[in-house]
């Protein structure tokens, strides 16, 4: 070889992903894994029979559409008017996708050129680097401060310059938990419409909101023809292995990440697709109980954690609980995650990695409570050895 690096130079310092290395942690020393946001229980009956069904009936065994398959189109085109009033045409306004991921991946790469700038809130989920890297844009960070983490919007509007091409919107947000207001909305919406921003907005916790109110900046006016949402099953209906998600905006909109999309997965879990189309007409009990039910595991877990001695910021939505390890006379989150599994059988994510600047984030870390309470309790218990 030439001695050329392999790795794209866009990729540096993106190697393998924290929750894989915090994952491998937890499996090779038996720890309670408290990182990685996938729930220890199947979601609702119905919808894995409905799976089921789909493949002895050799629906969706073979390519499904491009797009996604009807069905499920206009389950995700009924959601929106159900639960938001929004309107949208599932034949050129929804897209079906691998899971949220692949829909942020497509959107940054059918909506960005190189040396566009895009404002995401920081810490970011990790994929949005990795996706704007690839995109060759550069992502500008509005960083996200404890104890509120709310967006200071003076500083976004100071952010913005003639490079700027995208607001990356994520909320509820992750890890902060942090849900958007009407009010911090509707600012945000002025000055995308008053620079001419595009706007892609993850919303995959959308029905995880426990204090306040989700409403897609979408419905907002002059947002619709600009921005991209994105959803998906995996937190919603705790099937999180079947990698479904969702694009709905503006048919060009649509059109352009359709685009990118169709040379990435082309197209991917069939049966699952039918599955969800019947998820998403549950009635609302099942989505006010399944909220309810993370609300009380946030609390059952907060309450531990302050137990246990860690300083801890209620999250407003998600299912994870970003704490500070100050109180314990640390500073390096990421060392206490690599450190916490011997020192107690538990695995949490260091914040510290979705931050450009690691400071801003080096003493968070990050616990997810999507788990049974049995397995919450026992965590917890384990966490109190650090208070001794």
């Amino acid at each position: 070889m030439s001695g050329r690096p392999l790795l794209n130079r866009r990729l540096d310092g993106l190697g393998t992903t924290i929750f894989a290395e915090m994952s491998a942690l937890a499996t090779a020393t038996g720890a309670i894994n408290l990182g990685q946001g996938f729930p220890d229980t199947d979601g609702p009956e119905s919808v894995r029979e409905a799976a089921v069904r789909a493949l002895r009936d050799g629906r969706g065994n073979q390519y499904p559409p491009g797009p996604g398959i009807p069905e499920l189109r206009q389950a995700i085109a009924d959601h929106q008017r159900r639960f938001y009033d929004l309107s949208l045409d599932p034949d050129t306004e929804v897209l079906v996708t691998a899971g949220a991921t692949e829909a942020i991946a497509a959107a940054m790469l059918a909506l960005l050129e190189p040396g566009d700038e895009v404002i995401a809130f920081e810490p970011f989920y990790d994929s949005y680097a990795a996706c704007i890297a690839m995109a060759g844009a550069k992502r500008v960070p509005l960083t996200l401060r404890a104890p509120s983490f709310r967006p200071d919007l003076d500083e976004l509007r100071a952010k913005i310059t003639p490079r700027t091409r995208l607001l990356l919107l994520n909320t509820p947000h992750n890890p902060t938990g942090m849900v958007l207001t009407a009010e911090e909305q509707s600012a945000i919406a002025a000055l995308a419409v008053e620079h001419d921003l595009l706007v892609v907005t993850d919303e995959v916790y959308e029905h995880l909101v426990y204090e306040g109110t989700h409403r897609p900046i979408a419905a907002l006016p002059g947002m619709r023809e600009r921005t991209v949402s994105i959803s998906s099953a995996g937190k919603t209906f705790s099937f999180t292995g079947w990698k479904v998600g969702w694009v709905m905006a503006d048919s060009p909109l649509v059109s352009a990440v359709r685009t990118a999309k169709q040379y990435l997965t082309y197209v991917s879990a069939g049966p699952f697709q039918y599955a969800i189309a019947e998820a998403l007409r549950l009635p609302d009990a099942y989505f006010d109980s399944f909220r309810a039910d993370l609300r009380r595991k946030r609390d059952l877990l907060g309450d531990g954690l302050r137990a246990a001695g860690f300083e801890v910021y209620q999250p407003q939505g998600t299912y994870f609980i970003t704490t500070d390890i100050t109180p314990f006379g640390e500073k390096d989150a990421y060392a206490f995650c690599r450190a916490l599994p011997e020192r107690c059988g538990v695995v949490a994510i260091p914040n510290s990695v979705f931050y450009d600047d690691p400071d801003a984030g080096r003493s968070q870390v990050r616990f997810t409570f999507c788990k049974r309470d049995d397995v919450l309790d026992e965590a917890a218990g384990r966490l109190r050895h650090l208070a001794s």
